[in-house]
């Protein structure tokens, strides 16, 4: 039997919502497979904890995160915290914390969902993103706060070995699908230190991986190229603060940001890896019950892939189609279903799969 052991932070706003229901379709589709276990313990690392003693993630919290075979993330984000505050004590102290360096966005248009961009069904993409350093490392400073003469520093740093795995990992990505492309995005002729250092060390990497055509694209072009010719994209890598950006951009042409899914890889496995939907807290729909749960679904299926359950994570994705095949829509699609409507549903097509 595959017991798997999952650290569920749900964190802030929707998240608690979203990760409630992926939790709960992650039961269902264990309810019939005597081989698998999923054993879920709940961590209440959140704005509110932090509120309320000073701390997202108590003494020893990441040291007993390390004991998990996965982190099923929901969101961190608080109006009552600086988004600077919550998001590097809790997210970003897990990633940089865990070596998750390789955080990976697919992007497609599901059956059912009708995208605002014109040719959205060619939309197919991964979208690969440096994880741990680059625009947020973490470098710099302010000095003579308060003062006319005030100045703040953010010094993004790029290494050769950090430039040089995220491109490898692209490669393979890139390696194991159809087309076999790969489209590298910088800004390297206006930043003329780090961004080069990344297209000199990916036409480097590039010569081991003959079979993979490849492309080079300015992360202003790349925009255009997303929008206005969308099937000439396949995977996609890019800097911290450039993939964060157009994976944004994907999601929302690909109908929504609530669809999205997330996994920030540890891909040697020294760590456990996490896996996030991307959609934030969503303070504005908190509490309603509308949030969109198909994002938090999708990302339980990479969670599923990254255990080694293909069988079960196969089974959940057609379930999940098939729902929003149906027209079974949350708001921010343009429906007016609930989140426990669709998670019900998906947990009914779940059982019905065999």
């Amino acid at each position: 039997m595959n017991s798997h052991r999952i650290a569920v932070i749900p964190g802030d706003g929707i998240g608690l919502e979203v990760i409630e229901a992926g939790k709960r379709v992650l039961e269902v589709l264990a309810e019939d497979n005597t081989d698998v276990t999923f054993d879920f313990v709940d961590f209440d690392w959140s704005s509110e904890r932090y509120l309320k003693t000073g701390q997202y993630i108590p003494d020893g919290g990441i040291e007993e995160l390390k004991t998990f075979d996965a982190i099923y993330f929901g969101a961190v984000g608080s109006e009552k915290v600086p988004d600077h505050i919550s998001l590097w004590d809790l997210r970003l102290k897990i990633c940089q914390g865990f070596d998750q360096y390789a955080n990976m966005r697919p992007a497609r248009v599901f059956p059912g969902i009708t995208s605002r961009l014109q040719q959205a069904e060619d939309i197919d993409w991964v979208i690969i993103r440096e994880n741990s350093e680059g625009e947020y490392s973490g470098n710099g400073g302010r000095v003579h706060q308060g003062l006319p003469e005030e100045v703040g520093t953010e010094v993004s740093i790029f290494t050769r070995k950090g430039i040089e795995r995220i491109h490898r990992f692209a490669f393979e990505m890139a390696q194991s699908r159809p087309r076999k492309h790969l489209t590298l995005v910088t800004k390297s002729n206006a930043q003329r230190h780090g961004m080069v250092l990344w297209d000199e060390i990916f036409f480097e990497v590039a010569k081991d991986y003959p079979d993979v055509t490849i492309t080079r694209e300015l992360v202003d072009a790349i925009t255009t190229r997303m929008v206005l010719k969308p099937h000439m994209l396949d995977v996609i890598v890019a800097t911290n603060l450039h993939a964060d950006i157009i994976s944004d951009l994907a999601a929302a042409l690909s109908g929504s940001l609530g669809i999205a899914p997330t996994a920030n890889l540890n891909p040697e496995g020294t760590f456990p890896s996490m896996f996030e939907p991307i959609h934030g807290s969503a303070f504005d729909i908190t509490g309603k019950g509308i949030a969109n749960p198909v994002g938090a679904f999708w990302t339980a299926v990479m969670m599923l892939e990254h255990l080694g359950e293909t069988a079960l994570a196969k089974r959940l994705m057609t379930a999940i189609e098939e729902v929003v095949a149906s027209g079974l829509h949350a708001p921010d699609l343009g429906g007016s279903a609930t989140t426990r409507e669709i998670t019900d549903a998906v947990c009914e097509r779940v059982r019905a799969i065999r």
